[in-house]
Formats: C-alpha cells, sequence, structure tokens
C-alpha cells in the first residue's frame, strides 16, 4: 500500500503484465489535467469507451445482458435520451438508441443514473428503486446477476474494475 492505494507489486513477465502494473502505480483520484464532460454526452461517451478499451484485457467479462435504458430530464439535446448496454460480447457497451428486443428497459432520471454508473452507489441505488425513482420492465433477474458479479472478482478484475469506476468519475463533469 502507498498512500492508502494498493500499488501492483508482480514482476512483470509479458509487455502486458508491465502495462498493467503501470496503469495501476498511479491512484486515478490523482489525475491532472483530465478532461471533463457532461454525463452522457457525445464526449463523455467516447470518453468513458476509451477507458473501457485501455483496460479492457484487465476488465471482468460482463455477464450477457441487453437492456434499453430511457433517461428523462436530460439537460442538454433532447430532455429525454434513449440509450442501450449491451455485453453479450462480454464487454459491457453503451451507446446511444434502443435495441429491437432488450432483455429489459430501466427508465430513470438523469440524476439518479449519473449516480448509478458514475458513483456506483449501490445504497443510492436501492433506495432510488424502492422508491420508484428506478422503473423496471423485463428480466430483473438479468440486472440482478450484473450486481452480483460485482461482489465475486477476483483481485485483478476487481482492482481493473475499480480503476475504470474511478478514470470515469474523473472524467465526468459535475
Amino acid at each position: 500500500m502507498k498512500n492508502g492505494t494498493e500499488v501492483a507489486t508482480e514482476v512483470p513477465t509479458e509487455g502486458a503484465t508491465e502495462q498493467r502494473r503501470q496503469r495501476t502505480e498511479r491512484p486515478p483520484s490523482t489525475l491532472t489535467g483530465v478532461p471533463k464532460y457532461e454525463f452522457l454526452s457525445d464526449k463523455w461517451i467516447k470518453a468513458a469507451r476509451k477507458i473501457r478499451d485501455e483496460f479492457s484485457a484487465d476488465a471482468p467479462p460482463a455477464p450477457p445482458l441487453t437492456m434499453n435504458l430511457i433517461v428523462t430530464e436530460v439537460p442538454f439535446n433532447e430532455p429525454t435520451m434513449h440509450a442501450h448496454v449491451d455485453s453479450r460480447s462480454g464487454t459491457l457497451d453503451l451507446d446511444e438508441g434502443h435495441l429491437d428486443q432488450a432483455e429489459v428497459t430501466v427508465s430513470a432520471d438523469y440524476a439518479t443514473v449519473k449516480s448509478l454508473l458514475v458513483d456506483q452507489d449501490a445504497a443510492a441505488a436501492m433506495s432510488a428503486f424502492l422508491n420508484g425513482k428506478i422503473r423496471v420492465q423485463g428480466d430483473l433477474g438479468k440486472l440482478l446477476a450484473l450486481q452480483a458479479q460485482a461482489g465475486t472478482l477476483e483481485p485483478d478484475a476487481r482492482t481493473a474494475a475499480e480503476t475504470i469506476a474511478e478514470r470515469v468519475k474523473a472524467i465526468t463533469a459535475d
């Protein structure tokens, strides 16, 4: 541990291991000069994809899920945004537009979705669901499988997931 942050200490045996070590040496919260984008804007989605791609070799595979997302009270462009999540490839992909046959559809306001996807606040998610701020149609079990996976990650996968989450938070405007 260094300044309360876990630092990779393994001896690199291949180029990929060296890259992984270098990415995890500096805590993401100390990133400076990182451009910030409005959550769910085109630039934010592009930057989030770049982060995901950078860590794709280390990230845990996502359980297969197709989900449409309806985000209301969006503060830019149209007041309602239609997006989708597709993880059938093993990688969680967020993009605009709806899938024709999604297994589940989630509707929530912009602030709630930002809290879920950026802050990853499980208690806020449960509270929002119980208070009707998150509406789910379709296979709720698919969402629960995605949430359950987070608790069973191997240490390297957990570190990668946490680093991705911190980097996404760092690019998100307040």
